[in-house]
């Protein structure tokens, strides 16, 4: 059985997205102005991150549909997974550093053994 982490709103920077604030990213900052509506909480500037969005300990290392990540780097690693029947409640992403030609392969050995890959070349 798979469970679900729970969902919380995005945090976003007061006047995200106005004209005049375009160098403004789209990350969390905490507030620190004295006027400053978020950080004395009102309800129309948005929720701030607290520690009652945490999730339960069994869901840390989880990614948001359940399953636990595997970072694959050769298609070998991914074979020893597949042997060992590792993959029961994991999903394999492949390394950033591997190559197209590497990628294609891992990702059919993955599609042949009924793995899911997250980043792989189809």
């Amino acid at each position: 059985m798979v469970v679900k982490k729970k969902s919380h709103p995005n945090f976003k920077v007061p006047n995200y997205g106005a004209k005049n604030r375009s160098r403004v990213k789209a990350r969390w900052r905490k507030q620190r102005g004295i006027d400053n509506k978020k950080r004395i909480k009102k309800d129309f500037a948005g929720a701030e991150p607290t520690i009652g969005y945490k999730n339960m300990d069994a869901q840390m290392g989880l990614r948001a549909d359940g399953n636990r990540m595997v970072l694959v780097h050769n298609v070998m690693e991914l074979q020893k997974l597949i042997d060992g029947k590792m993959l029961k409640d994991y999903v394999v992403t492949v390394s950033k550093s591997v190559s197209r030609r590497k990628n294609a392969a891992i990702t059919g050995l993955a599609k042949k053994n009924n793995v899911k890959v997250t980043n792989g070349v189809y």
